[in-house]
């Protein structure tokens, strides 16, 4: 059976809205109205409202070659998702704009869509607006995620204080070994002689993988900290690395900080990658970025609570300022932390 093209242009900018937003139903109070007005219509009462966006370019931040469309739109939307969490918040809405060049078809878009819908449904978020547009540059996709919190709630990046425990969910390193292990195998394929079958070997890599292309938001974190009551001082995800989180939240603490080499979380399959590469270990969980963990710090009187949780590793502690900011190796030494993570105007050389 032929797939079936639609010409984008067949249906116009609002026909295409219609198509791509009719199976997104309202699942919070606070959307009064959705998509199909100016500017869609929110109440949250008593309630703090957070909001963040996020940029994702064709070429930059995604290469399709390897990258399917629906996997893009779930991750584009956690991307949103996990900064609100972030924040302690909960994700309630977002609004998606997309740069569109002429080499997508409206199926592709939808295609993109039913990422974003599947985000949708699990998180309990409401898609209530956007835009779209030509682009000559590829694919352009911008969400923005509004959520809320109660006032005394919201965590910062400010609140660190010496003595703090620096706490980190899940294990690091992963998304990027899956990026690694993706760019490998099209490198690959494209070495392969014409008429040659190419079949890629993601054989034992499966997580990895995942981490990379269907990464998720520590939702179920927030929600267990809140369970035993405990409170992060501040909070950030690892989008960027670990040690550019550290800095950022040093910085914004006025703190420094200790962590430990032997106690940063790495699974297997990131080990084996890392080792297969012949890329340092630690530097790659350090500085990959792409994980979407939660990196925060709490008071050391919670210490036995944040033991007995499951999924959280206690990596550290926070110093005073002027100590700076340094990992202590296996072998007792210290080496200063630098921001080596994820940076999009860094020259490549």
């Amino acid at each position: 059976m032929e797939n079936k093209h639609t010409e984008i242009s067949t249906l116009g900018e609002f026909g295409l809205i219609d198509r791509l937003t009719k199976d997104f139903p309202l699942r919070n109070d606070s959307s009064i109205k959705g998509v199909g007005d100016d500017a869609a219509v929110m109440s949250y009462g008593d309630k703090e409202v957070l909001v963040t966006t996020d940029l994702l370019l064709e070429g930059i931040h995604f290469d399709l070659r390897y990258v399917p469309l629906k996997h893009l739109g779930y991750k584009s939307a956690i991307v949103n998702f996990s900064d609100i969490y972030a924040m302690n918040g909960t994700p309630r809405q977002i609004t998606v704009s997309l740069g569109v060049s002429s080499r997508f078809t409206v199926e592709h878009i939808e295609e993109l869509y039913s990422g974003i819908k599947l985000a949708c449904e699990i998180y309990g978020v409401d898609l209530v607006g956007g835009d779209t547009s030509a682009s000559v540059t590829g694919l352009v996709i911008s969400i923005t995620c509004i959520g809320d919190a109660a006032k005394n709630d919201i965590v910062y990046r400010s609140g660190a204080k010496e003595t703090d425990l620096i706490c980190v969910s899940g294990d690091l390193g992963a998304a990027y070994m899956g990026l690694q292990l993706l760019e490998r195998e099209n490198q690959v394929a494209a070495g392969a002689k014409k008429g040659e079958e190419f079949q890629p070997d993601f054989a034992g890599k499966e997580y990895i993988l995942e981490r990379q292309l269907k990464p998720e938001a520590r939702k179920d974190i927030i929600i267990m900290l809140n369970e035993h009551g405990i409170k992060p001082t501040s909070m950030m995800d690892v989008s960027d690395g670990l040690s550019s989180e550290l800095l950022h939240i040093c910085k914004s603490s006025d703190v420094g900080c200790r962590i430990y080499e032997d106690k940063i979380p790495i699974d297997y399959q990131t080990a084996v990658m890392a080792e297969e590469l012949n890329m340092n270990l630690v530097m790659t969980a350090m500085n990959g970025g792409e994980d979407y963990e939660l990196l925060f710090t709490v008071p050391l009187t919670d210490h036995d609570k944040i033991e007995k949780l499951k999924g959280v590793s206690m990596i550290g502690y926070i110093t005073k300022p002027e100590l700076g900011a340094a990992m202590v190796t296996r072998d007792g030494n210290e080496i200063p932390i630098t921001a080596q993570g994820w940076n999009a105007f860094r020259s490549e050389k």
